[in-house]
């Protein structure tokens, strides 16, 4: 598998899947969620009160990881995944860690050969940047999956570095 590093908008990736950090209601919100929404249409928001219809009632679990059309997209689908709120008092890196390898396995049940990352847990849900790059890099590397190409696409000059100093490793 190749990983490689964006530094822009991940609305703006040619991939065959874009993984959303969505939250747990998969209706929309802020961030990257609000940006695919927005960018890729309604038809993202009616395949996701869909899935709150039928399978997620209850929303997407927390590590868990879903598909649906890319709308607008130039991709053919988004993986919606729900990533941790970071914690200080409990350790929630292997929920992290499912986020990615979820994702890479909705990813193969689709045929999807590339998929774009942003860095999950990151904005409002408080991860630790560095921690995060670590995490999502090592799942990455370590996924058994037929994805042939990883882009994390990241926003700023900061957490492109953070990716970049775990892809030295």
């Amino acid at each position: 598998m190749n990983i490689t590093l964006v530094r822009g908008d991940i609305t703006e990736q040619r991939v065959d899947a874009i993984v959303n950090a969505a939250n747990s209601s998969l209706l929309g919100g802020g961030g990257v969620d609000g940006a695919i929404h927005r960018k890729g249409g309604p038809d993202i928001l009616a395949d996701c009160r869909a899935l709150r219809a039928s399978r997620y009632g209850r929303g997407l679990p927390t590590g868990r990881a879903v598909a649906t059309t890319a709308g607008r997209l130039d991709a053919r689908w988004v993986i919606h995944t729900v990533g941790p709120v970071h914690s200080t008092a409990e350790d929630r890196s292997e929920l992290l860690a499912s986020c990615h390898r979820e994702s890479l396995r909705v990813a193969d049940e689709l045929d999807a050969r590339t998929v774009a990352f942003p860095a999950i847990s990151t904005g409002v849900y408080r991860w630790p940047l560095a921690d995060a790059a670590r995490i999502a890099v090592e799942t990455v590397r370590t996924a058994r999956t037929q994805v042939e190409e990883v882009r994390f696409v990241l926003f700023d000059d900061r957490a492109y570095e953070a990716f970049a100093e775990q892809l030295t490793y």
